[in-house]
């Protein structure tokens, strides 16, 4: 933390485990606020994620259907995905875009990370883009059902001034797209290293 932030600063003094599940660790602590009251704040701990926005030689974008449970509802979203324990998100990143869509890319791009949750999760996802796909097969995790379809820009930032495009993460690759294709933000492409 910067200095300069210290002030803002709070720092634990109790901590307890609530749940530890297959996928989530829910705790609560008991932090001393700058002032020196005590509070409590209740967060999930995760491990990090991806998502990838993947870019068709035509233009379009490989987008997933997929059901969501607590919603209750199928989104429209970018693939992505948690990373494994060890895992480097580039590995990541190219291991959820072929799983759940079967597609390889020959070029990837790290746009940059966001924190969608930051009042009660320490998730971040780490955004990437992908071109020159080549389509295989999927392997989906046990469990998955996933919808795989081509969507223009136009037409997700249509969905999306309707209030239709709701993931967070979409959302926020739908940005970085448009920022980059019009040249207001960079990105930095590579070639895919297996």
């Amino acid at each position: 933390m910067a200095s300069a932030d210290t002030h803002l600063a709070e720092v634990p003094v109790d901590r307890q485990r609530l749940l530890r599940g297959n996928f989530l660790d829910v705790r609560r602590d008991t932090v001393r606020l700058p002032t020196g009251d005590t509070a409590t704040r209740e967060y999930i701990v995760h491990p990090g994620a991806v998502v990838i926005v993947p870019l068709l030689d035509d233009g379009r974008l490989v987008m997933e259907r997929q059901y969501r449970y607590p919603l209750g509802q199928v989104l429209l979203e970018f693939p992505a995905g948690k990373i494994d324990p060890g895992e480097a998100t580039a590995v990541t990143a190219s291991r959820e875009l072929m799983e759940e869509t079967g597609y390889r890319a020959a070029e990837w791009a790290c746009a940059g990370r966001l924190h969608n949750a930051a009042a009660y999760s320490s998730e971040f996802i780490e955004i990437w883009f992908a071109r020159g796909l080549q389509h295989g097969d999927r392997q989906l995790d046990h469990g998955e059902h996933i919808d795989v379809i081509a969507v223009s820009e136009a037409e997700l930032d249509l969905r999306a001034s309707r209030s239709e495009l709701t993931d967070a993460k979409t959302l926020i690759g739908l940005l970085w797209l448009q920022k980059w294709r019009a040249g207001q933000w960079d990105l930095s492409w590579q070639p895919a290293t297996r």
